[in-house]
């Protein structure tokens, strides 16, 4: 029995971790993307396997647009027989400023992880999933490109494009059998909420506290089922109720 593929950028750590060894343990084979630390991928391998699942690593860079083409062709002609028929497009970074102050890079870099890694991964990925009429793309989005947050307009910026890609590309591929949507996180206990004060911004929230990696995973391995084909160019908040 061929496995279903999974592929999650930025698969080994936060949020992507708990995605991946979810997934895994779900029957899923797990494509655990990432670029620098090579020891956080090594350790959601690690659950992965703990927990008796499948999974691989493939290291590429998602805003660079050769080292992704040649990353995804090489897995591709690996597993000639198969394909990647679901992709969480998690991998996202935040580089908070006003953008009185913000640099130039600061806002190139964030856009195009969002953006430009959007467009790089699902466009190679797409053709396989139209042929077999079957496909699940989650974007990571964010309650910052729902409402929009002071000092990110940056991060805004790219996850409201990425939001709005996602309503988008829905259109263009529900009749092949191929869902398109996006999930919009408030405040989850990850790093990218380091330097937060989360007592004070716990007040704010009607749960009363952070979200948890493993919420968020649960609702992406929804998602990406079979049970969730009717269900399509959503945006999905967990946020505690936050913003509603």
């Amino acid at each position: 029995m061929i496995m279903k593929n999974v592929l999650v950028t930025g698969g080994s750590r936060g949020i992507g971790r708990a995605i991946s060894v979810l997934l895994a343990r779900k029957g899923y084979h797990v494509i655990v993307n990432y670029v620098s630390n090579r020891a956080a991928a090594d350790e959601t391998l690690a659950q992965i396997n703990a927990v008796g699942g499948s999974g691989e690593l493939l290291r590429f860079d998602v805003s660079n647009l050769d080292e992704t083409i040649t990353a995804l062709e090489t897995w591709q002609n690996a597993h000639s027989d198969e394909y990647i028929e679901a992709l969480v497009n998690n991998a996202g970074i935040r580089k908070d400023n006003l953008l009185l102050w913000m640099e130039a890079d600061e806002w190139r870099k964030t856009l195009g992880i969002s953006l430009d890694g959007f467009y790089n991964v699902t466009r190679p990925l797409l053709k396989p999933m139209l042929v077999k009429r079957f496909g699940r793309i989650v974007n990571m989005a964010s309650l910052s490109g729902v409402k929009g947050l002071p000092g990110q307009c940056n991060y805004s910026a790219s996850k409201g494009g990425l939001i709005a890609a996602t309503k988008a590309l829905a259109q263009e591929v529900a009749r092949k059998g191929v869902t398109v949507n996006a999930i919009a996180p408030g405040f989850i206990k990850t790093e990218m909420v380091e330097g937060l004060d989360v007592a004070e911004l716990a007040k704010q929230i009607p749960a009363g506290r952070f979200g948890e990696a493993e919420e968020v995973a649960e609702l992406v391995a929804f998602l990406v089922s079979p049970q969730a084909a009717y269900i399509t160019g959503e945006v999905i908040a967990i946020n505690g109720g936050l913003y509603t």
